[in-house]
C-alpha cells in the first residue's frame, strides 16, 4: 500500500485537490455571489490545481458573515458610548447642510445608517498635496504633542524620514506621553534595532495580522491599508502618504510621487480615534482603559467644514466606502473627477460611471501612466473600453506616479482617504476616507485635480481600439484575476 502511494503521489494529489475543488465549487454556487466572481474562481479552481485552492482559501471566505475580528469590546465602553451619543445624527445637523447638498445630503444618511458614523460639523481642515507638506505638518504636531499619540500605518519603514517620525516617537514616549503604533506586518519594514529602541523608550507598538513570508503575501490576506495618526485626540491626519522615503520623492526608482493627504482638526477626530482603538483592541493583548482624554472637547469659531469617516474592512457590515463613492456617482449633476492609482472596479461602479457619463455629467479619471504592479496596469487597461465608449474621460499621469486616493463631484462633495478604487479596496482591506461636504475644500481638490490634468495624457479612444492584439491578450488574461487582486 505504502509503496503504491509513493508511485502515485501525484496522481492520488491530483485527485484530493479536484475532490477539493469540487466541494469549493459546490459552496461557490449556494453563496449565490457575484457571477464574474463566482465564475473567476471556478476557473482558478478547475486551471489552476493546488494554486487555485490557496486562492479560494485566502480570498473566497464571505468575510463579513465570518468577520475576523469585532468592535464591540471597544464600542460598549461607556466612554465610547457617550461620545458617539454627543455626536449622533440628527435633524439639526442635516438641516444646516441641506441647503446646498442637494441630494449628497444621501451620502449623510447611507453612511449612518449603514455604520452608525455621525456627521460632524465643527471641524477645521488643511488639504496636504504632497508628501514634504505632510510630514512637515506632520512632525510639528508630533513634537508638540501633550498627552497621547497613536498611529495606524500600512506602510512604516525606517529610512530616513521614518526613522525621523519614529525618533519623535521614542522622545515624547520618554516624556511620559502614551504612544502607541500600528503597523502592518506586509507593508511594513522596520529594523529589529528600531523596534527595540522602541520598546525600550516606552512606545507600545504591534504589527497588523503578522506573517511568515511578507514578501511573498502582500496580494493573500487582509491587511491594514489605513493611513491614521491622532494626536491628543484634537489633531487627525488621514490620506494615502505612507511614513516612508519614496513619499517625499526620494525613491530614484519610482521618480516623482504624486499623493494627497489631509489635516482635521475637530469632532471628526473622534471618529479617527474610535476606529483605532478598535483595531489596537484587536492586535494588541492589552484590554484598553478608554478615558474622556482620548476624546477632548471640541471649541471651533469658524472654519466650520462638516466631515464623515467612512470605515470598511472585515469589522464593518457593509462596504460602506464603495456605497458612498456609488452614490456620489449616482446623485452627481454637473461632474465627477477621480484620481486613484489603482482601478480596478466592480460593475456596480463601472455601471455607475457609465450612467453618469451617458447622462452628461463631465465624469474624468486620473490613474498612472506607469504602474507598479504589472497585473493591476492591465486589469486596469482592460475596463477603459467601457468607460471610453460611454463618454468617460480617462486620463493617464505621466509626471510620476500618482497615488492619490479622491474623488470630487460638484464643487460640493469630495473625499480623500486609503481606499483604492478596486476590489480589493472595496472588499477586503481595512481602509478609512474622509467625506467632506464644503464647497470651498471640494474646489481645492477640484484645483488641485486640474493641475494634475496638465500632467496627464488624454486616452484616445481610437487608439486604445487600435492597440495590438498581444496588448488585449494580457489585458484578458489579467482582468480575469480581478476580483482577486
Amino acid at each position: 500500500m505504502l509503496d503504491f502511494i509513493k508511485e502515485n503521489i501525484w496522481y492520488l494529489l491530483v485527485i484530493v485537490n479536484y475532490i477539493l475543488a469540487i466541494s469549493a465549487v459546490f459552496t461557490i454556487f449556494l453563496k449565490r455571489i457575484n457571477p464574474t466572481k463566482t465564475l473567476s474562481y471556478i476557473i482558478v479552481l478547475v486551471f489552476f490545481p493546488f494554486l487555485g485552492l490557496l486562492v479560494y482559501y485566502l480570498f473566497g471566505q464571505e468575510y463579513r458573515k465570518n468577520k475576523i475580528f469585532s468592535k464591540k469590546h471597544i464600542l460598549n465602553k461607556s466612554v465610547v458610548k457617550s461620545i458617539n451619543k454627543e455626536l449622533e445624527f440628527n435633524k439639526a445637523q442635516i438641516k444646516k447642510v441641506d441647503n446646498y447638498l442637494e441630494e449628497k445630503v444621501k451620502l449623510v444618511k447611507l453612511l449612518h445608517t449603514s455604520d452608525e458614523e455621525p456627521l460632524t460639523l465643527k471641524n477645521k481642515v488643511k488639504i496636504l498635496k504632497d508628501g514634504d507638506e505632510k510630514f512637515k505638518h506632520l512632525l510639528k504636531d508630533l513634537k508638540k504633542a501633550e498627552h497621547h499619540i497613536h498611529l495606524e500605518y500600512y506602510i512604516v519603514k525606517d529610512d530616513n524620514i521614518g526613522t525621523e517620525v519614529l525618533n519623535v516617537l521614542c522622545d515624547k514616549a520618554k516624556e511620559g506621553l502614551k504612544v502607541r503604533l500600528i503597523y502592518d506586518d506586509v507593508g511594513s519594514k522596520i529594523s529589529t534595532r528600531m523596534k527595540r529602541k522602541l520598546s525600550d523608550s516606552g512606545v507600545k507598538h504591534h504589527p497588523f495580522m503578522p506573517v511568515l513570508f511578507s514578501k511573498f503575501t502582500g496580494k493573500m490576506n487582509y491587511r491594514d491599508h489605513r493611513k491614521i495618526a491622532v494626536i491628543d485626540g484634537k489633531i487627525g491626519y488621514v490620506g494615502g502618504i505612507n511614513i516612508s522615503d519614496e513619499y517625499l520623492n526620494k525613491n530614484k526608482t519610482k521618480g516623482f510621487w504624486r499623493d494627497t493627504h489631509m489635516c482635521i482638526e475637530g469632532e471628526a477626530v473622534k471618529s479617527l480615534q474610535i476606529h483605532f482603538l478598535s483595531t489596537w483592541d484587536f492586535v494588541s493583548d492589552e484590554k484598553l482603559a478608554v478615558y474622556k482624554t482620548f476624546f477632548p472637547e471640541v471649541e471651533m469659531d469658524k472654519d466650520d467644514v462638516a466631515l464623515q469617516i467612512a470605515a470598511s474592512g472585515p469589522d464593518t457590515d457593509w462596504a460602506n466606502i464603495m456605497e458612498v463613492i456609488f452614490t456620489a456617482i449616482v446623485t452627481a449633476n454637473d461632474y465627477i473627477y477621480i484620481t486613484t492609482p489603482y482601478f480596478v472596479p466592480n460593475e456596480q461602479i463601472i455601471t455607475a460611471l457609465q450612467i453618469a457619463a451617458k447622462s452628461g455629467v463631465d465624469v474624468r479619471l486620473i490613474v498612472p501612466e506607469k504602474s507598479d504592479s504589472w497585473i493591476v496596469k492591465h486589469a486596469s487597461n482592460s475596463f477603459l473600453d467601457a468607460l471610453l465608449k460611454a463618454g468617460v474621460k480617462v486620463y493617464k499621469y505621466n509626471k510620476g506616479f500618482v497615488h492619490a486616493k479622491t474623488m470630487v463631484v460638484d464643487d460640493l462633495f469630495s473625499t480623500v482617504g486609503t481606499s483604492n478604487m478596486d476590489y480589493r479596496s472595496f472588499n477586503i482591506n481595512f481602509e478609512v476616507n474622509t467625506l467632506i461636504y464644503d464647497v470651498e475644500q471640494s474646489k481645492i481638490l477640484k484645483k488641485h485635480f486640474l493641475e494634475d490634468l496638465k500632467n496627464s495624457n488624454e486616452v484616445n479612444y481610437n487608439t486604445y481600439l487600435n492597440r495590438s492584439s498581444f496588448d488585449k491578450l494580457k489585458e484578458s488574461y489579467c482582468r480575469l484575476w480581478s476580483p482577486l487582486i
